[in-house]
């Protein structure tokens, strides 16, 4: 005898589990079927069938017989593809009966059922000659947009000199305020712990040869040539350059740089310029006042080693040159440069999605590390050879 079992709701049963043998089962729907009727339905009559299915073996079948239903809502449509899908994904057959013709363009729209339920694709794994050939091919197409970046952008910062009544100096205003003013507490900050943190490093190992009062100088000299300059771009590439490519990363998503295409406008000329001249201002002037924070702090950190402040002073000035100055400044421009127009660069590169403009914040600032180390570097075999 077939095993029957009814799930009541609101006082009369919506739905039959019918067991027929091992291999063949049938559910069967009457009256009236909505989100209501099936709360209680829906769960059991799926757990049912998973408990025959767990027994069933080899081509076990699942009827489904609608011919006793008086009205069908989406849930029930639902119900029904919950136990189509559940019988498919066993391997075994399921059919369909009895099903009134007007609620069939309702059931159609989820056909096919495979689409509803997609499963996992697992990705194909890359062999390390083809991950190196895609690494060197993504490499290379970003070199070739790095060259044609920079070559426009010079042009246009040529025709900026050019034409200065057509720069947007509205916007170099606003980025170099906040580029710069408002970067002066972290700027300060950094500088401060920088100026100390060198002071004491060097003065443990210079005391074992009685030299303490040579670093003062060579703090101030390394202040002002490297870590000043270093530091202040670093500062800028994590806090500006990514708000560079966050700002124009969000113009590129919602086209509105694309616009600016349309409507005959240079969007380096209208975006990237005002921030690369904002930062060719602001970076001098950052580094200036990370010098002077930092020999503040390793004149202050003297003073635990019976160093007075006038001895740090001679000893500086014997030690650092207008000329060291100069580099360190010239070094500054270059990194604001940098800074700034690889932040610019990383926006306009932004795809799509909602995870485009945090993509190109972070590479933003990656790639401006990661040149301002290659500037660094470039600049000190200069140095080594003129003695600049």
């Amino acid at each position: 005898m077939p095993t029957i079992t009814d799930s009541p709701s609101e006082g009369s049963p919506v739905a039959k589990w019918v067991a027929i043998d091992a291999e063949n089962a049938k559910v069967i729907l009457s009256g009236k079927v909505d989100v209501y009727s099936l709360a209680n339905t829906w769960t059991q009559v799926r757990a049912q069938q998973d408990a025959w299915l767990q027994n069933a073996s080899g081509n076990h079948s699942l009827t489904f017989d609608a011919s006793q239903v008086a009205k069908l809502d989406g849930a029930g449509i639902a119900f029904l593809i919950g136990v189509e899908e559940a019988q498919q994904k066993a391997g075994g057959k399921f059919d369909l009966l009895g099903l009134d013709p007007r609620y069939q363009p309702l059931l159609k729209e989820f056909d096919p059922i495979v689409n509803l339920f997609p499963s996992p694709v697992v990705k194909p794994q890359r062999s390390f000659v083809v991950s190196t050939g895609m690494a060197t091919q993504n490499l290379i197409e970003d070199a070739k947009g790095l060259i044609s970046f920079t070559g426009h952008l010079a042009a246009d910062l040529f025709w900026s000199l050019r034409n200065p009544k057509e720069v947007r100096w509205g916007d170099f205003v606003d980025t170099a305020v906040q580029a710069g003013i408002a970067a002066l507490p972290i700027v300060g900050l950094v500088s401060f712990l920088i100026g100390v943190i060198l002071s004491f490093q060097a003065a443990i190992g210079m005391k074992q040869f009685g030299a303490v009062s040579f670093v003062g100088p060579l703090a101030a000299l390394g202040i002002v040539r490297e870590m000043g300059p270093l530091i202040t771009a670093i500062l800028l590439a994590g806090r500006s350059s990514a708000a560079f490519a966050a700002e124009i990363g969000t113009m590129t998503v919602n086209s509105e740089v694309d616009a600016l295409v349309s409507g005959g406008l240079s969007p380096i000329r209208f975006l990237v310029v005002p921030r690369v001249l904002a930062g060719i201002l602001v970076m001098p002037i950052l580094t200036i006042f990370a010098d002077i924070v930092s020999i503040f702090a390793s004149m202050i950190t003297m003073l635990a080693y019976g160093i007075p402040f006038i001895n740090f002073y001679n000893g500086m000035l014997a030690a650092v040159s207008l000329e060291d100055i100069f580099s360190g400044l010239v070094k500054a421009t270059l990194f604001g440069v940098v800074v700034s127009a690889v932040g610019c660069l990383r926006g306009m590169q932004t795809g799509t999605g909602a995870a485009a403009v945090g993509i190109s914040a972070t590479r933003a600032v990656v790639s401006s590390i990661v040149m301002i180390v290659l500037v660094d570097g470039i600049f000190a075999f200069i140095s080594y050879k003129t003695g600049f």
